[in-house]
């Protein structure tokens, strides 16, 4: 059965909810920092992180499916602004957003390659998009009392291979989430613990698998052909638009960074 937005909602006002964010958003920080000036999409139910970037960000937007009622994200994430629409067909036009955040966005999703089409459609050249699933050699990925229970899982190597096919360049990626799927004090007061031991002793055993990859105009997908450039449209008529920084934009749009030059990232794992 496919999680709806009161199931969401519910896990993240749970102890263990909370403390799962808490714990994405650590790393997540440790990626991008508090992506300063940035403009942020959020696909699938990206609202915890993205509250989390709200106060330093240019501005933060999240995409809500149809089938979740609005009611739920309205007024609930300060900073945080919500779009109804499918993501598959997104309401913005190409090249607007500096990062994209998918949590929970595709591993339900009726045409996850439609979704990835999606994101690089709207992300800005050398813009950075981050994948977070549920890991298929994880605990969480076999909770059905857990979001990461449902759907499809997926191993880091999979999901590394997958964005090569979708024009991405794989930049970083790690495990997060260490701590057992237990809503006991005990286990969430420890989380930090966990992390520590986990990413030390086990670190490809993580409950999420997190995945950084920058979009070039210009990729090489797995059969190693160059992908046409899509056109940057600067804006139609009917098509949602974010205020662009071209400013704030010149430090992702230097080419691509590799992860050993790129200090803020020192706990993930080089893959390019």
């Amino acid at each position: 059965m496919r999680l709806t937005a009161s199931d969401l909602e519910k896990f993240y006002a749970s102890g263990l909810g909370e403390t799962v964010c808490y714990l994405l958003l650590k790393r997540l920080n440790d990626l991008w920092g508090d992506c300063a000036s940035q403009t942020v999409l959020g696909m699938g139910y990206a609202h915890p992180l993205l509250a989390g970037l709200s106060a330093n960000a240019q501005a933060c937007m999240a995409v809500t499916p149809h089938h979740w009622p609005a009611s739920y994200w309205a007024g609930t994430d300060r900073g945080v602004s919500t779009c109804i629409a499918e993501e598959d067909r997104l309401p913005f036009g190409d090249g607007v957003f500096d990062r994209v955040i998918l949590l929970h966005a595709v591993e339900e999703a009726e045409s996850p390659r439609a979704v990835m089409r999606e994101a690089w459609r709207v992300l800005a050249p050398e813009g950075r998009v981050l994948l977070v699933v549920a890991n298929r050699k994880g605990l969480w990925s076999l909770s059905e009392g857990t979001p990461f229970g449902h759907g499809r899982p997926w191993t880091r190597r999979q999901l590394i291979e997958w964005l090569n096919d979708h024009l991405f360049q794989v930049t970083a990626s790690t495990t997060a989430v260490h701590m057992p799927p237990l809503n006991w004090r005990l286990v969430t007061q420890a989380a930090d613990g966990f992390e520590s031991f986990g990413a030390f002793a086990a670190s490809g055993l993580g409950g999420v698998v997190m995945v950084e990859a920058v979009k070039h105009l210009y990729a090489k997908p797995g059969g190693g052909a160059v992908a046409p450039a899509t056109s940057l449209a600067g804006g139609r008529k009917g098509v949602a638009q974010l205020p662009r920084n071209e400013a704030a934009r010149e430090s992702v749009r230097k080419g691509p960074i590799s992860h050993i030059d790129r200090p803020d990232t020192a706990r993930f794992h080089r893959t390019c």
